[in-house]
């Protein structure tokens, strides 16, 4: 795919890529963020969305990135259930449609999740996927892909690399428990992980005085009766980072690095780029993103990927885990490269975040507030707020980015977003 060549962002995000398709509820959750795909749109570009996207919202992206309403195209999927969106195009009679804007003109899918019904999909409407020659090269690195999107294929993996990884074993959900409680003679706590998960998704932290006061281990029905799990020693974490890589087929270079914001190990934000703090273990995510890229390479994948790590009190990191697609951090961060191009703003500082606001509010009415304070991101400056994925269908937990010059300056902004919105707690 050239530069000038279309593409279909396709938003994929009920897929079975991170968790089991029979994860409903959370892959419906996930799916309201695909909104923030319009940011990737040029001319030419389709957009496949299982949300629909509010007018105001479109607007006002277009208005940032000078991209022609009329000249991109974004296809509302109705609601299918649980399903993977190629199946809910096809049952909305959608097919021809798509093929028809974008077959004849060499385009190629963009998946947010490189899945077997997303290639498939490809195939049936006569695409490439980005940034594959053919569907079968693509397809060749589907087995790769998956494995490396669980926790047991990840530890496999990064062992052989030699990352440095939180002690631990992976075993069949119905050993979990038994695990746990050797792993606790050793460790005062330990992290129970379904194999297949994301964000934070059927983890449980698990102390021996919790163990004493069960007769059976509670866990999440992720994964199912017979699913992997992994249980590791749970280590005292000064902060949770992640790097994210571009796999080419001749070199694997960095993108961004940064640390997630968490709370009970559920992804709740990010920030770019490493605090001081944890600057001293940059190079070693970079040896470890490059020794993994290298792997994916050799095994024919080409596109994102996402090594997160823990770092404890002591400034020793470990790798925790592989996210081998893209992310809630990757359609941001090229939203801020693209806004920021030719900016006074050369190296932004940003963050990804959310917020609950006391009283429901509608997308202009929130804008509004950013342009009275004049917070909203300006274009020549290349900082302020992003309100990057839509008005939320509750009116209340509005998703942001924050872009400055600095990490202090982001705090800043932050810190009078709170107050302009009237974010609980701010």
């Amino acid at each position: 795919m050239t530069e000038s060549a279309p593409i279909v962002v396709f938003a994929n995000f009920l897929s079975d890529l991170a968790v089991d398709l029979n994860e409903g509820q959370i892959l419906t959750q996930w799916a309201q963020q695909a909104p923030r795909k319009a940011w990737l749109l040029r001319p030419g570009d389709v957009l496949v969305t299982p949300v629909p996207l509010g007018r105001e919202f479109l607007r006002y992206v277009y208005g940032l990135t000078g991209v022609p309403p009329e000249s991109v195209v974004v296809v509302e999927v109705p609601p299918a259930g649980a399903v993977p969106l190629a199946r809910a195009v096809r049952e909305a009679g959608l097919v021809e449609h798509i093929r028809a804007l974008a077959s004849d003109r060499g385009a190629a899918l963009l998946p947010t999740a490189l899945d077997a019904s997303a290639i498939a999909f490809a195939r049936d409407v006569g695409l490439t996927v980005h940034p594959y020659p053919t569907s079968e090269a693509a397809e060749t690195a589907l087995k790769m892909t998956m494995l490396l999107n669980t926790k047991t294929g990840f530890r496999e993996t990064a062992e052989q690399l030699g990352m440095r990884l939180p002690p631990g074993r992976a075993c069949p959900r119905p050993q979990t428990e038994d695990v746990a409680r050797e792993l606790l003679r050793e460790y005062e706590r330990v992290v129970v992980k379904p194999d297949r998960s994301a964000g934070g998704h059927g983890m449980r932290f698990v102390s021996r005085d919790d163990m004493s006061g069960w007769t059976v281990l509670p866990l999440d029905t992720v994964g199912g009766p017979d699913g992997m799990w992994v249980v590791e020693e749970c280590l005292d974490v000064a902060e949770s980072v992640s790097i994210q890589m571009e796999v080419g087929a001749s070199a694997t270079h960095a993108l961004f690095s940064g640390a997630m914001r968490t709370a009970h190990g559920t992804f709740t934000g990010y920030a770019s780029p490493l605090p001081l703090s944890c600057a001293h273990v940059a190079d070693e995510l970079e040896e470890w993103g490059a020794a993994l890229g290298r792997h994916l390479a050799d095994h024919g994948y080409a596109g994102p990927v996402g090594l997160d790590a823990l770092v404890d009190v002591e400034g020793v990191a470990y790798a925790s885990e592989s996210n081998i697609r893209r992310t809630a951090t990757t359609t941001p961060h090229a939203m801020v490269t693209r806004l920021t191009a030719g900016s006074a703003n050369t190296h932004p500082a940003w963050s990804v975040s959310k917020g609950w606001t006391r009283d429901p509010m509608d997308f202009e009415g929130a804008l509004a507030r950013l342009r009275a304070s004049r917070l909203a991101f300006d274009p020549e400056r290349g900082e302020g707020v992003v309100l990057y994925a839509d008005a939320p269908p509750d009116g209340r937990s509005w998703r942001y980015a924050v872009i400055a010059r600095n990490a202090g300056d982001v705090e800043e902004q932050e810190a009078t977003l709170a107050e302009v919105l009237g974010f609980e707690g701010g």
